[in-house]
């Protein structure tokens, strides 16, 4: 092959090979380094805040006071973060990036009421192997239902896709319920992302027709990432999600080159 095929794919990689085998190649193959995202920064920041509510808290210590104190006591990890320091931040600009973590923290209370939520897990790590592929993902966290019953939960600090997109979204939840009916031998009965910015909740229900398309879906993306990698053919699709990307530099559609593919 030209290029060397990914040891795994995670449903996060599943998306971006779709959305663009370009910034596909260049983050999982390349592993090219991206310059510093606050939004990247602001994401770790809030997952950090709201995986400690719900796991580190019992369920009536959930309350908007006590996500204020874990925000802080996160922030104050945050400095020491290269990722964030990277971002090289005056003052103003530092005070208005905690001001929207604490606004998308705040969101979470309008999404759902924490103080009755059963997680089994937060930041599970799941592998399972499908025909070939290694597929592994982190689940942000896993719940019980009422009825004892296992709920997906995503959360999301950017905004949340054109209803014409929400499809594609939930593909990758959609993931992780098959990476459930894989490991765990149980299918969730629902998977739900929180789009904290809107905020906005969009739930679905995984099936057994929905499970095996997503591994029929998986497996076909994984066949072109092969084909891709034995032609060196990993072209860019420019989209919206540009604006996003870190990799101008090195894609055709802004001037740029890719690295050179090694020699044969």
């Amino acid at each position: 092959m030209s290029l060397t095929l990914p040891r795994s794919l995670s449903p996060t990689r599943v998306t971006s090979f779709t959305d663009c085998p370009l910034a596909f190649r260049l983050r999982a193959i390349d592993r090219l380094p991206e310059p510093p995202s606050p939004h990247t920064a602001k994401g770790t920041l809030v997952h950090r805040v709201l995986e400690r509510l719900v796991w580190e808290h019992p369920g009536a210590e959930r309350t908007a006071e006590v996500a204020a104190a874990e925000l802080e006591r996160a922030w104050a990890e945050l400095q020491d973060d290269p990722e964030y320091a990277a971002l090289e931040l005056d003052d103003r600009s530092s005070a208005a990036f905690l001001a929207d973590a604490a606004q998308l923290v705040t969101n979470y209370f309008a999404l759902e009421d924490p103080t009755r939520v059963e997680a089994a897990g937060v930041e599970i790590c799941l592998e399972a192997d499908l025909g070939g592929l290694r597929l592994r993902g982190i689940i942000d966290r896993l719940d019980l239902s009422a009825t004892g019953d296992l709920v997906v939960v995503d959360y999301k600090t950017g905004r949340a896709p054109a209803e014409r997109h929400e499809r594609a979204k939930l593909t990758g939840v959609h993931l992780y319920a098959l990476l459930c009916e894989q490991t765990l031998g149980r299918v969730p009965v629902e998977v739900r992302l929180l789009h904290l910015r809107e905020p906005l909740s969009i739930t679905s229900t995984p099936t057994a027709q929905t499970l095996r398309g997503q591994r029929v879906r998986t497996l076909a993306v994984w066949k072109a990432i092969e084909r891709a990698c034995e032609q060196g053919d990993f072209r860019p699709r420019p989209s919206p999600l540009c604006g996003y990307c870190g990799f101008h530099a090195w894609c055709p559609a802004f001037g740029g080159v890719p690295p050179e593919l090694p020699a044969v």
